[in-house]
């Protein structure tokens, strides 16, 4: 298996592969592929670029180091990729080290889909803003709160003071919409 020649395409399976076989050109191929979507989800999460760009990072690390656990029966390497992206963001905001950052560094604590910051433009590379659009209202929000901001169902529930059912109903609801529109 030869080294990864840059700008030339590799298929999944064998980006696998050579990461796998810990080729550093297959881990700058994915780098220079997914690095700006995944950013994009990452600051739509933390809402503060250092942060951003420090997850990122141990993202990439931890791709690098659990690769053999993914499993492509479960889905996509990206969408792998995103799912621990998105659950290390969540992790650094609810750090105590982040907490103490949002004391001092007021306002960037909360994360809005409308909001027009440089992170959503990253997203909407990757169509992101037009398919929440496609949402119900009630869901998008939900769901915003549930896959950008980290929370709970039931601290949904709480914040905004609707039964926790309605909350479950509503977000598997918008979740199905989601899979439908990305068929």
């Amino acid at each position: 298996m030869g080294e990864i020649v840059k700008g030339a395409f590799i298929s999944e399976p064998e980006l696998i592969d050579q990461l796998l076989s810990r080729s550093k050109g297959a881990l700058e191929y994915l780098y220079d592929r997914y690095s700006s979507s995944l950013y994009g989800i990452i600051y739509k999460i933390v809402s503060h670029e250092a942060v951003a760009e420090e997850v990122l990072q141990d993202t990439f690390i931890k791709v690098w180091d659990k690769v053999g656990d993914y499993d492509k029966a479960k889905g996509r390497l990206f969408t792998w990729m995103l799912n621990i992206a998105r659950n290390l963001a969540i992790d650094k905001l609810r750090s105590k080290e982040f907490s103490q950052m949002g004391k001092t560094d007021h306002g960037f604590m909360h994360v809005s889909i409308e909001d027009n910051s440089k992170g959503n433009k990253v997203v909407d590379g990757i169509g992101m803003d037009n398919v929440l659009a496609q949402l119900q209202h009630d869901q998008r929000i939900l769901i915003e709160m549930m896959y950008f901001q980290g929370y709970s169902q039931s601290e949904i529930s709480d914040k905004l003071d609707i039964p926790l059912g309605t909350v479950k109903t509503r977000v598997r609801a918008g979740m199905l919409k989601l899979r439908e529109i990305l068929k």
